[in-house]
């Protein structure tokens, strides 16, 4: 096995922040104002109270899913370790939510409900999308995925399938072992559901799983792996340097105009593949973030972000010839045009920052309606899209100008 120590050189020289890149022009990615905030204000207190669970609150929301432009809305509300429902897509902020999965009611919290792990509990729900009529969520710390058949519609509705374990009573991390295989899984954090297929992020095992058509078995093996060459190998970059082929921190997927897109987080990169995979450990095709494919370090190396550079990039969502990518920890959206996915390209739309220079939680300064902090989650819809606003404890819905 031949491990490269990678090396982080990162200048925060006030020099590097050149003209040309703060002066950059670039489009703005969604309208003026929010047509809805969920679990915070738009203009939250400076100084937040702790944050109790409820019916209208959320604590570091990493996901949520809007099934169609009306409705079901339902989110990963991570921190209390629940799922939130909506019948409808909520017209007015703080709107509560009509029911929940994972707790014994709207205002408990706590890792499986303070229970025994069942097909309703939940430990760091994290990914979640629409899977045919249902949801499928990546129910990341009891290393699984469930998926429910139809959009639940009332509390503690229990899920039909579980991937990654044999059973809805276990949680081990890849089934008990150290082993990973085509049925287990090590915190799976991204879901997506495409053509038929099902996709999963299984970022402790550094890998994504593919399944060829919808599971309807519960433990049921994947098909195809991504990232590692086997099924069996779950080491950082496939245990080389970096590649087109290995990944580090595989965290969210989406399809743009039918080539698979995943945001390799650990990697501050993103993937592309021309079309659908078809063979386990393909390489990608194109990569966004990085120059090349064995350099890896955020920002490109540089402590000041670029057009064409991303830090620890998790949520990942298309529409039409746009990629959108969550920048998380530069607390920005990116967006890249189909004509630009190869390792050159910049993007072209800019969402929660003031230019393409500049990274700060918050723009550096008490949160607002158009700013964001850590966002790990991000879908389109049509014209929509949702943000899950983690670091504001909030989530909110936009419509999109691009």
């Amino acid at each position: 096995m031949n491990i490269k120590r990678v090396s982080l050189k990162v200048s925060p020289e006030a020099s590097l922040r050149v003209s040309a890149a703060r002066q950059s022009t670039f489009i703005d990615m969604m309208e003026k104002e929010a047509l809805v905030v969920l679990g915070s204000k738009r203009r939250p207190e400076v100084i937040q109270p702790a944050i109790a669970p409820g019916p209208t609150t959320l604590f570091g929301p990493r996901g949520a899913c809007l099934t169609d432009e009306e409705g079901p809305f339902v989110v990963c509300d991570t921190g209390h370790h629940r799922l939130l429902g909506w019948s409808q897509l909520p017209e007015q902020d703080l709107t509560p939510a009509d029911w929940f999965l994972g707790q014994k009611d709207f205002y408990s919290e706590g890792r499986n409900g303070h229970a025994d792990i069942g097909p309703s509990t939940l430990n760091v729900p994290t990914g979640i999308c629409a899977a045919g009529s249902g949801i499928a969520v990546g129910d990341a710390w009891n290393h699984r995925v469930l998926i429910w058949h139809k959009v639940p519609r009332r509390s503690n509705e229990p899920a039909d399938v579980v991937l990654g374990q044999k059973d809805f009573t276990h949680g081990e991390s890849n089934r008990g072992t150290n082993q990973a295989n085509a049925g287990s899984m090590h915190w799976p954090y991204g879901v997506h559901y495409e053509n038929g297929k099902l996709y999963v992020a299984d970022t402790g095992n550094r890998r994504v799983l593919v399944w060829n058509k919808m599971p309807h078995e519960n433990g049921q093996p994947a098909d195809l792996v991504l990232g590692q060459t086997s099924f069996n190998s779950r080491d950082e970059n496939a245990g080389f340097d970096p590649s087109a082929m290995s990944m580090r921190w595989p965290h969210g997927i989406t399809f743009c105009k039918n080539n698979l897109c995943v945001s390799d987080a650990g990697n501050n990169r993103v993937l592309i593949w021309i079309g659908e995979p078809a063979e386990n450990g393909q390489p990608a095709d194109f990569i966004l973030g990085q120059s090349d494919p064995q350099n890896v370090d955020f920002n490109r190396s540089l402590y000041w972000p670029r057009s064409n550079s991303l830090n620890m990039p998790y949520g990942i969502t298309a529409k039409n010839d746009w990629l959108i990518i969550a920048d998380t920890a530069n607390s920005r959206l990116l967006a890249w045009n189909i004509s630009d996915f190869d390792t050159i390209g910049d993007a072209l739309a800019l969402f929660g920052q003031k230019d393409f220079h500049e990274k700060g939680d918050n723009r550096w300064q008490a949160p607002v309606e158009d700013s964001i902090c850590w966002p790990y989650g991000v879908q389109a819809l049509k014209s929509l899209a949702v943000v899950a606003d983690s670091g504001n404890n909030r989530v909110s819905v936009w419509k999109l100008k691009i």
